[in-house]
């Protein structure tokens, strides 16, 4: 009986310890986050090897702060099972990671509820339900706190489910797009922190699985973008207003989605940057960018803007771009 009392008051203490961590920067350090995108694992299929080789390769070297997964994580059932694998070298590690729904995730057998139900009881999960009034699953804010005060926000990471077929309106078609609840929710959340800070917008990134209508009219030009532009952008066709609250609420100066395969690129639209990740399956669907990577973020405490690189199996470092600096035209005159 004592030992069954004891078992159970170190593992609500571990428990703890878990939900306790906090994102932080740390002093004279950047905030690195890492963003695997479209994993597609397939349990016990050779061909997805190449996915976990890339994760445990990623964190061996990079060693981020936080790994994002922007969704399409899972491409076969057990869904658990597809999970449990991709999810083990970050857990392993220790490593806090977030997670957002793609569009195919709840195709194997678990509807996007069972997937976060089943996320958020896993160790170093930051993901949450969210709002449980809004579309989807998934809908949740992390802060990143200041290296001198944990109790100071620094900077905001939004991540949104962006849904995934549009079965409502069956004459448009296509994939997903936010509804004006979570437009809405967006909106007011930002709000809120922007008054916490006195009036002044927090830095903030958004991740979320499909992309915004204004990822193919920034990309129409492609002096705008940096990176591969080999996949036309499979967007929702009606455009609700997501990034026109982002360019009002003045905070979220990046956004990072998956989706097309065929794309890794980042441009600066309007003062926003809209960048995919890189590709990080092994050969279980389509891609023709060759290696699989990563999209590396940096974030510097009481800088505005960020730092981001595509990094390849194997190493290679492709695309850096300092963001905004990046894009800013030299004077010619």
């Amino acid at each position: 009986m004592k030992k069954n009392l004891l078992i159970a008051l170190l593992l609500s203490v571990v428990f703890y310890s878990l939900e306790a961590q906090v994102l932080q920067f740390k002093k004279g350090e950047d905030f690195k986050i890492v963003q695997f995108t479209d994993v597609h694992y397939k349990p016990n299929v050779i061909a997805s090897d190449t996915a976990i080789i890339l994760i445990k390769e990623i964190i061996e070297n990079e060693k981020p702060d936080l790994v994002v997964f922007t969704g399409d994580l899972a491409w076969a059932g057990p869904t658990k099972d597809a999970f449990d694998a991709v999810l083990a070298p970050v857990i392993e590690r220790k490593i806090p990671w977030a997670y957002v729904n793609g569009n195919h995730d709840d195709e194997h057998g678990w509807n996007r509820t069972q997937i976060m139900d089943y996320l958020v009881s896993q160790p170093y999960c930051k993901a949450t339900h969210g709002d449980k009034n809004l579309r989807g699953e998934g809908n949740y804010i992390l802060e990143v706190r200041s290296s001198n005060n944990v109790d100071k926000t620094e900077s905001l990471l939004y991540f949104m489910d962006s849904g995934s077929y549009n079965r409502k309106h069956k004459h448009i078609g296509g994939y997903d797009w936010f509804d004006h609840e979570q437009v809405t929710w967006y909106r007011n959340q930002s709000e809120a922190y922007t008054k916490q800070n006195k009036g002044e917008p927090y830095r903030a990134l958004a991740f979320f699985h499909i992309p915004l209508a204004e990822y193919p009219i920034m990309s129409a030009n492609k002096e705008n973008i940096i990176g591969n532009y080999k996949e036309a952008e499979c967007n929702g066709k009606v455009n609700t207003g997501m990034f026109g609250a982002m360019i009002e609420s003045g905070d979220v100066i990046g956004t990072f989605v998956g989706h097309d395969h065929d794309n890794d690129y980042i441009g600066n639209y309007m003062g926003i940057g809209l960048a995919y990740g890189r590709f990080s399956g092994g050969n279980t669907v389509y891609n023709s960018l060759g290696n699989n990577g990563c999209r590396v973020i940096t974030l510097t405490e009481g800088e505005h803007g960020f730092h981001t690189y595509i990094r390849l199996r194997g190493g290679e470092k492709l695309f850096p771009v300092d963001f905004p600096k990046s894009f800013v035209k030299e004077d010619k005159k």
